[in-house]
């Protein structure tokens, strides 16, 4: 039995080695066949036609339009830049125009206030000159004391009412922006660069100083 099979077996061995190397060669010569396809295929590609007289022209214009596009793109984006920049300064010149004018209807009348400030203070001293036991025996002065008083009464209203207004810092913080010092002297009881006394009152115009107080500060 053992002869048998070995018999058998030997027989089977060489007919399987056939089989084997015709299923290579046939691997083999579809590869190759294949391969020789793919040459032949990319050989016989045709060429890319060339371009005829026109389409060279058509597509220089192109290339130049395009380059003319970019040029105006840039022109239009330093216009439009420029644009903007000269609408802002319009407007802050607008904003400075209006400011101004502000301005000029509020402190016009600076000069003519200076002047009229003279015209007070004469006013004042002639009113604090008058002896208060004048006034008791001494009717025509005191008609003229009643005059004069009621003069400067009114033109504090004229200057409050266009925005003129005193400034009397008696007791304040010297301040270099809005007061004048005449003289400096030590005070018991005053802290260094306080007001003591106002020898002449100061008056803004709205906000804005006219006229400085004349002061004496502690030191």
């Amino acid at each position: 039995m053992a002869s048998t099979c070995l018999r058998v077996s030997q027989g089977l061995i060489p007919s399987f080695r056939g089989i084997v190397r015709r299923k290579y060669l046939s691997a083999n010569s579809v590869g190759a066949v294949r391969n020789v396809s793919t040459s032949a295929d990319e050989k016989a590609a045709p060429p890319p036609p060339e371009l005829s007289e026109n389409e060279r022209k058509l597509s220089s214009e192109i290339e130049s339009l395009s380059k003319d596009v970019e040029t105006f793109k840039e022109k239009i984006s330093d216009l439009d830049d420029k644009y903007k920049r000269s609408l802002a300064d319009t407007e802050n010149m607008r904003k400075r125009l209006t400011k101004q004018i502000e301005d000029a209807k509020l402190f016009g009348i600076q000069g003519f206030c200076k002047d009229l400030l003279t015209v007070s203070d004469i006013l004042q001293k002639a009113t604090e000159c008058v002896p208060a036991e004048e006034l008791k025996t001494n009717s025509p002065l005191k008609n003229l004391y009643e005059g004069l008083t009621m003069t400067e009464a009114e033109l504090q209203k004229v200057f409050k009412r266009h925005g003129l207004v005193p400034v009397s810092p008696l007791g304040e913080k010297f301040n270099p922006n809005h007061h004048e010092a005449l003289f400096e002297q030590p005070v018991e009881g005053k802290e260094p660069g306080t007001v003591i006394a106002v020898t002449k009152i100061g008056y803004k115009l709205h906000e804005r100083i006219v006229r400085p107080a004349m002061v004496g500060v502690a030191k």
